[in-house]
């Protein structure tokens, strides 16, 4: 059961959490949130084929990453890192990651200027009023800022699928979420699956929350606005169910979003599935 006492994000039962976060797909690795195995060997649409575990993940910021989470990573054969933030959000954060050796650090920013300061107050008060039809919107303007980012990343599934990976924004939930339910709709995962994947940031954030709550207190636009930002902070199904509708309707399914958006080919796509799949 969730709690909140007007000032924080809601807190959901210590117990379930920890059981949760010690299981799979969740991994550890100290000093980073919200990190998961987001391919996890969920069976395809089609039944004849699974994603591939430990290739693909998925997590919030890795500026608080310690020694031991350092060598966590490195245990875990992740090679590359995608960071979706920008400039800006990194140093007003002073959340810059840590270089790590044998690591390579790729910054893939999506939108170039997200929330403008004079826009934060509506777009909060949208959240607070219809946080489905928000966040939408939101993960609209992220595929549509994002098709150069995405691109790189599916270029190194194509090319490199034995250097597993890891995609990460502030939270590795919003823009995060939107490129993990791509790739996942892009290998034939199962909607419930892509769904349940994303929810689980719910769970993934807990360990962060009191920081995030703090962070947003901090800024008067996010603390005169608390309840929208507690809706921002949400990953509830029916937001990830009406992100996935909108793609099949608007482009005709993932793969029709990718041919217009990016430079990548059908043969591309194929070899993709070929090196994510088993």
């Amino acid at each position: 059961m969730a709690t909140n006492n007007g000032t924080s994000f809601p807190i959901l039962d210590p117990a379930f959490v920890a059981s949760a976060l010690a299981a799979p797909p969740f991994v550890s690795i100290d000093g980073v949130f919200n990190i998961r195995d987001f391919g996890a060997g969920y069976p395809t649409v089609s039944g004849t084929s699974r994603v591939k575990p430990l290739r693909l993940f998925r997590s919030g910021e890795l500026a608080r990453i310690t020694d031991t989470g350092i060598q966590q990573l490195r245990s875990l054969g992740i090679q590359r890192v995608f960071d979706l933030r920008v400039d800006s959000e990194i140093a007003k954060y002073g959340t810059a990651s840590k270089l790590i050796d044998g690591v390579e650090l790729v910054r893939v920013p999506i939108i170039q200027d997200p929330w403008r300061p004079s826009e934060v107050p509506q777009r909060l008060k949208e959240f607070e009023q219809d946080a489905t039809d928000a966040f939408l919107q939101s993960y609209k303007q992220v595929l549509l800022s994002g098709s150069t980012s995405l691109e790189r990343i599916l270029v190194h599934l194509c090319d490199q699928p034995d250097v597993p990976c890891l995609i990460h924004c502030t939270a590795g939930k919003d823009r995060t979420g939107v490129f993990a339910a791509a790739i996942l709709m892009l290998l034939g995962a199962r909607d419930e699956h892509i769904i349940a994947d994303y929810a689980l940031t719910e769970v993934g954030l807990q360990p962060a929350l009191p920081m995030l709550a703090v962070r947003f207190q901090n800024d008067p636009i996010f603390r005169e606005n608390w309840t929208g930002t507690v809706a921002m902070g949400s990953s509830k199904a029916e937001s990830m169910r009406a992100f996935i509708d909108h793609i099949r309707q608007e482009y005709g399914g993932i793969e029709g979003y990718i041919r217009t958006h990016t430079k990548l080919a059908d043969d591309d796509l194929r070899r993709i599935r070929e090196n994510l799949l088993a």
